[in-house]
């Protein structure tokens, strides 16, 4: 199942494709009891999308088959012990991908010329990606950070180990870098290898970087001038060869510290709007403002969920099994401020207020 949506994937996922794109979302679940449902739920889903693709006489037969059979493929790749809160499962013809997300989807299918990526999007910015860059003497290891998790990546080089005849590096990662260690020339080219090839990836994928390793390690990356400037330094050693577990708990402390500040920084935000009547709050009027392309900051509570419909003038809460209901029009808020500009900002349940779970700072 992928995980990293990076901006050219984005960009990849977005491009037209022939008729039909077909879209399949589901909400899963990360534990009993709902977890024991979702087997029988997924397969119910896929067999509605190729009912629709039967029904539909702008598809041929030998179009259907193959996109079918894509949708079987991506049923059978989908590894139902390890799902998160949303499956998103697109198949066209020649393709097919899965994506697992750590936010909520609506159940739907839909047939296209693109591929349906707002939930996507909005599960990407709520979960606030980030890189961690484990360094010491002899090895750097590069984690890829979620909302519960890291993980480790093996891309642009990354682990990356310094081999050097006579050198016990494993002796070395245990009993830790002494400072001179850092003043050796081998490992100053060393790390600024690892430097070079993180300020690559920054490149290619732009997220908040944490650099982790003995205070020396930090001394010497900041002294290079490369990533680390506009890194978090964490003086912890020890995590190159860690678990992810070992990590996470390292990085536990520090999240939740900026995770305070930033939902302080998104509240001082909001009240200064407000006094300059550049304010949107709830549903319908964020929306509006959104479309206008005039939302400079969004902050969405991080569960906040809301099924509506337009009654051409406004969006209303949608009554019961209304045809004409939006299931996931926060997604689709959060996806068209990304596209303008915007900044989106996620905060604890209950952060906003009176503001019913979303509003925005106004550029005008």
């Amino acid at each position: 199942m992928e995980h990293a949506l990076t901006p050219a994937t984005l960009a990849e996922l977005r491009r037209p494709r022939p008729y039909p794109a077909v879209s399949v979302l589901t909400p899963t679940h990360r534990r009993e009891p709902g977890s024991g449902q979702d087997r029988v739920r997924l397969r119910n889903v896929v067999a509605e999308a190729k009912k629709q693709l039967e029904a539909d006489p702008s598809v041929t037969r030998e179009r259907r088959a193959d996109v079918g059979s894509h949708l079987d493929r991506a049923l059978a790749e989908v590894d139902l012990a390890h799902t998160e809160d949303g499956l998103v499962i697109f198949a066209a013809p020649g393709e097919h991908q899965v994506w697992s997300l750590a936010r909520p989807v609506p159940e739907r299918v839909v047939l296209s010329d693109t591929f349906l990526t707002r939930n996507l999007v909005s599960a990407r910015a709520a979960e606030r990606p980030f890189w961690v860059l484990s360094v010491s003497a002899v090895h750097v290891t590069l984690w890829n950070g979620g909302v519960d998790r890291v993980a480790e990546e093996h891309r642009r080089g990354f682990p990356m180990t310094r081999v050097r005849d006579n050198f016990d590096a494993e002796r070395r990662e245990r009993v830790g870098d002494e400072p001179s260690t850092f003043r050796d020339e081998d490992v100053r080219h060393f790390l600024r290898e690892a430097d070079t090839a993180a300020g690559r990836l920054l490149r290619e994928s732009p997220r908040p970087l944490y650099v982790t390793g003995e205070q020396a390690a930090l001394s010497l990356l900041d002294e290079l001038g490369g990533v680390a400037r506009g890194a978090t330094p964490l003086a912890h050693g020890g995590l190159t060869h860690a678990s992810p577990e070992a990590v996470w708990e390292a990085l536990v402390p520090v999240r939740d510290a900026e995770a305070r500040r930033g939902t302080a920084d998104v509240a001082r935000e909001l009240d200064a709007a407000r006094g300059r009547r550049t304010y949107a709050a709830g549903v319908d009027e964020v929306w509006r403002t959104a479309r206008e392309g005039r939302v400079r900051m969004l902050a969405v509570e991080e569960n906040f969920r809301v099924t509506v419909r337009d009654d051409g003038d406004h969006l209303v809460p949608a009554l019961g099994a209304d045809l004409d209901s939006r299931e996931d029009i926060v997604d689709e808020i959060v996806e068209r401020c990304l596209e303008t500009g915007a900044e989106v900002r996620f905060v604890p349940d209950g952060a906003l207020g009176d503001a019913d779970g979303i509003a925005g700072v106004l550029r005008y």
